[in-house]
């Protein structure tokens, strides 16, 4: 039996589960904010085209408008500075997208700091544990963010001094752009940048670091708790938007049972 007809086998047996990491994109969705001198990202949002009316009698649908980096989204490299010359959302091959996933769980430490950052520390310590980080593979960081992901406040950590969600130190993310074996990083939180990251040197270092590696990132999963720390596969599909710098994407991952 081929490989691919054992894993069709083993999806119709339910011995692998297809997990959705992919939160709901509507108008409701949570959308990142900047400074109001900067350029905004539009909301998702339909606009009716037609619905079994006079404008088309057979069929329903609808245009969208929203912004590459809305929702459940994929960084390419070309969405920073440092990555300017690099992929674009459209390049970004295939094969990087279906890998193997390291889950590191922080929900005890988010509970109590919500400004809590991530470490090279605390990732040695999981691997001293699970063993290292999958070679081409990626990693999602559990934080717990997820339920706050409904209401806009609530998924920035808005407060009277600016937002507030979970990140990575500087050192942490050169460290997984430079060293680490992993090809992208995926988060709860609406950026997979920190809430307070605005204030780091250099500014926003996940993205910072990452992108200009040719890394990526996908932001604002759901499910991550259903996933082991080893041993589960992600499927993170952008849409090919030529000269694109992110899409919206369906995330899935494929867990054995």
């Amino acid at each position: 039996m081929s490989v691919l007809s054992q894993l069709a086998d083993a999806l119709a047996q339910g011995s692998i589960e297809v997990i959705d990491l992919t939160s709901p994109l509507s108008s409701e969705t949570p959308i990142l904010q900047l400074p109001e001198q900067f350029g905004q990202t539009w909301p998702f949002q339909l606009e009716l085209i037609s619905d079994c009316d006079d404008k088309g009698p057979g069929w329903y649908w609808n245009n969208f408008r929203t912004g590459e980096h809305t929702g459940t989204h994929f960084d390419a490299p070309n969405h920073w500075i440092s990555g300017r010359d690099q992929e674009d959302i459209a390049s970004v091959s295939p094969a990087k997208m279906i890998r193997p996933l390291a889950v590191i769980d922080v929900t005890a430490e988010v509970e109590k700091d919500v400004d809590f950052l991530l470490t090279v520390d605390h990732i040695k310590a999981w691997e001293a544990e699970h063993g290292p980080l999958p070679e081409g593979g990626w990693l999602i960081v559990r934080t717990g963010w997820a339920p706050r992901t409904y209401d806009q406040n609530e998924a920035l950590g808005n407060s009277e001094t600016g937002p507030h969600s979970p990140g990575m130190t500087v050192e942490c993310a050169k460290w997984l752009a430079e060293e680490a074996p992993i090809v992208g990083v995926g988060v709860e939180t609406v950026g997979t940048d920190a809430g307070i990251a605005h204030s780091m040197d250099p500014q926003f270092p996940c993205h910072h670091m990452m992108l200009g590696a040719g890394k990526y990132g996908v932001t604002q999963l759901k499910n991550v708790d259903r996933l082991p720390a080893t041993g589960a596969m992600i499927i993170a599909t952008p849409l090919p938007i030529v000269n694109g710098s992110g899409s919206p994407a369906r995330v899935l991952a494929l867990v054995e049972r």
